[in-house]
């Protein structure tokens, strides 16, 4: 989905937060007719939908406000004073949240904030004929040919572009990318001062290079991506000096008057901060990817599972955890690599030649001899095999391993990562020699 940096006019950025404020409270609306339906045991009917929700605002907006109290009647006023079109689409990401959530790959859908949520969808108002990918034209039931929507975008040199948003007219944005989004809507967000335009388009995977290259990576903190190559990449992480203006606003913000100006001023602050540093590792992902889709055929990953890596420590009241700062500490460090995001998004752009090795032994395992010992690792950096005393970096050493790929064998024994892995055993005993079976 092609993302790019708006720059509305100060008369602009009122219009669009009017519609940020519209479509929150649509939602937040339509969210409140959904969770009637869900109180007081069991349920007498189904909630309405996306065509029964759009019935139901077209009477709110049509509604006569004569005989209302005045605080109704300027409700329902600033309801019909808004766009339709916006109000709709936001009813219709709402419909698309609780089918989600129905299919179960999503959680219910949430109240929607002020400051936090901005943002509306737009739907294209040009019109363009449709065709088939073969190139035939698609026609409807009475034979006449399909007409789909269309964005209204124009470039206005090889830096800026401009797209039509409903009741702003033409706004411009950074265009940095050589060709114009062909869609058929797009969303537009307010982030920490930011506008930010995105066009609901698909981009075509990167073409593989052919030449059947395959390159393992293994993620850790010292050094976010060790390629089997020996090549290390280091996602940027803030300097000494933006570290310290972040803990001075947070001191600040702390020592301020509790919800005076002043605190709120901080914590802008802070958040403009951590907003730069969210684009920085974007940006290192973005260009990450695009290098790892380009130049191999196959690109393997270390299975991790971030999610359960990264849960809190504090346990509960009654089991309190250990080394709560110390783990909290570390899932910091995990999230500020983007790991996640580097596999998310090379997974769009190599569509189908990504994998995933499990991890298990990926570190102990020499990619030499495969020898599993855990007194082969003998710090975070190096890798000397107890068996054979190949040395190798630690991170190459496990990104050898996870380049080998995985196989499948019955019981008991399992072949993973390249070698043969007997059944779970403690890891005090002595090492024993394995069998190979190589995977390549």
């Amino acid at each position: 989905m092609p993302r790019f940096r708006l720059y509305p006019t100060s008369a602009q950025e009122q219009q669009m937060l009017s519609h940020c404020a519209h479509a929150r409270y649509v939602w937040n609306l339509a969210l409140e007719v959904n969770n009637s339906y869900r109180k007081g045991g069991a349920r007498t009917g189904k909630p309405p939908r996306f065509a029964s929700m759009t019935r139901l605002l077209t009477e709110v907006r049509s509604t006569e406000t004569v005989g209302m109290d005045p605080e109704s009647a300027e409700e329902f006023a600033w309801v019909a004073s808004g766009n339709a079109t916006i109000q709709q689409q936001a009813l219709k990401d709402f419909d698309q949240a609780i089918s989600n959530f129905l299919n179960g790959t999503h959680g219910y859908p949430k109240w929607r904030k002020k400051h936090r949520n901005e943002g509306f969808r737009v739907i294209g108002e040009g019109r363009t004929l449709a065709y088939s990918p073969e190139g035939q034209p698609l026609l409807n039931a009475k034979g006449k040919q399909v007409m789909h929507r269309k964005v209204s975008v124009h470039k206005l040199n090889r830096k800026w572009g401009q797209v039509r948003v409903p009741g702003c007219g033409w706004v411009r944005f950074r265009l940095t990318r050589r060709e114009l989004p062909d869609a058929k809507s797009f969303r537009i967000t307010y982030r920490h001062g930011q506008w930010h335009v995105a066009f609901a388009l698909v981009p075509n995977p990167i073409p593989a290079p052919g030449d059947g290259s395959v390159v393992g990576i293994d993620r850790g903190v010292a050094i976010t991506a060790a390629l089997s190559d020996g090549r290390k990449l280091n996602c940027p992480q803030p300097s000494t000096k933006e570290r310290a203006r972040r803990r001075k606003h947070e001191r600040r913000a702390s020592r301020a008057p509790r919800n005076s100006p002043a605190t709120a001023a901080e914590y802008t602050k802070v958040a403009r901060l951590k907003a730069r540093e969210a684009a920085q590792r974007k940006d290192w992902v973005e260009k990450t990817s695009t290098m790892l889709a380009r130049t191999f055929d196959t690109v393997r990953f270390e299975d991790l599972k971030i999610k359960n890596m990264t849960a809190s420590a504090k346990g509960t009241a009654e089991e309190p955890g250990r080394r709560v700062r110390q783990k909290s500490g570390l899932n910091r460090a995990i999230l500020a690599q983007g790991w996640g995001m580097l596999r998310q998004r090379t997974g769009h752009k190599a569509h189908g030649r990504v994998q995933d090795v499990p991890a298990r032994n990926t570190s102990l395992r020499c990619s030499d001899c495969h020898w599993v010992d855990k007194n082969s690792r003998q710090s975070q950096a190096e890798f000397v095999c107890t068996h054979c005393g190949f040395t190798c970096n630690a991170d190459t050493n496990s990104s050898l391993n996870v380049a080998a790929g995985q196989d499948t064998s019955p019981a008991p024994h399992k072949v993973r990562a390249g070698g043969v892995i007997p059944l779970p055993r403690s890891s005090t005993r002595e090492p024993q020699q394995l069998q190979l079976a190589l995977s390549w």
